[in-house]
């Protein structure tokens, strides 16, 4: 678990980040907790304080002070529970780590890169957006290495998306010889992704469920069906069990469902 804490953050900061905002926070307790792949829930306007949130991507920590990706400005104190879910997994010795993002889902990953870089592994990145415009992350990409792949389904910035891309990430993770493949994307995109990455043995790690409804498990709006290591499908939250998951143990097909052979269904 993340430890998380209940705390009314001052806003120090906020700049235009792409199709959001990126919002400075002083909270120096949760900054010290953060790790890639970790969420906030900020209380709605106007809403019970204990129920009515909604999740929002924490990008990165420094110091004292986190960087949130909201969708406008913000009121100059946020009441947030920060930081929630499980973050992504470190590889246990250096490795070659694909890192794919989609629109502002990809907001972490540049975390995750620096992270990668300072235990000796090497990155590299693949974005993908409906149009040049919604791509999210880029100068941070290119600033951590050289292999930055864009991909856009209008085909305005880098290469079509196209219909088959599970071919474009396998031919990424051939190219590169990658061990590890991380994803921050649609669940669509990211199934295409993890799908190529089992068919070439690399282990893959994947944020499920960006557009938390309440972060907290509440709202139960969040429930996907995961294969356990028992071979047991089961249904769990995304923002309390995850929203990280071993990319190859989700039901993707299934999202959205109570597929029929899940533990429980139909009792």
């Amino acid at each position: 678990m993340a430890n998380p804490v209940v705390v009314r953050a001052e806003v120090v900061g906020t700049r235009a980040d792409g199709p959001g905002r990126r919002v400075t926070v002083r909270c120096a307790t949760a900054a010290a907790r953060f790790r890639p792949g970790h969420f906030a829930a900020l209380a709605a306007p106007g809403g019970s304080v204990e129920v009515l949130r909604r999740a929002v991507p924490v990008l990165r920590a420094d110091g004292d002070a986190l960087d949130l990706l909201l969708p406008a400005d913000p009121p100059p104190v946020l009441d947030l529970i920060v930081p929630l879910g499980t973050p992504y997994p470190q590889p246990d010795a250096p490795a070659c780590a694909l890192l794919l993002g989609e629109d502002t889902q990809a907001g972490p990953l540049p975390a995750l890169a620096e992270q990668l870089l300072a235990a000796g592994s090497q990155v590299a990145f693949v974005l993908a957006a409906a149009t040049a415009g919604r791509l999210y992350g880029v100068d941070a990409a290119r600033a951590l290495t050289a292999d930055v792949l864009l991909l856009t389904a209008d085909g305005s910035a880098g290469l079509p998306l196209g219909d088959d891309p599970a071919a474009l990430v396998g031919q990424a993770l051939a190219a590169l010889d990658a061990d590890l493949l991380y994803t921050a994307a649609t669940p669509a995109l990211s199934a295409a992704a993890v799908a190529a990455a089992t068919a070439r043995g690399v282990r893959s790690w994947t944020a499920v469920g960006a557009d938390l409804p309440c972060g907290t498990g509440l709202c139960l709006g969040c429930v996907l069906p995961v294969r356990d290591a028992d071979g047991v499908s089961r249904l769990v939250r995304a923002c309390t069990e995850g929203p990280v998951f071993d990319g190859a143990r989700v039901r993707w097909s299934g999202l959205g469902t109570v597929p029929a052979d899940v533990e429980g269904a139909g009792q």
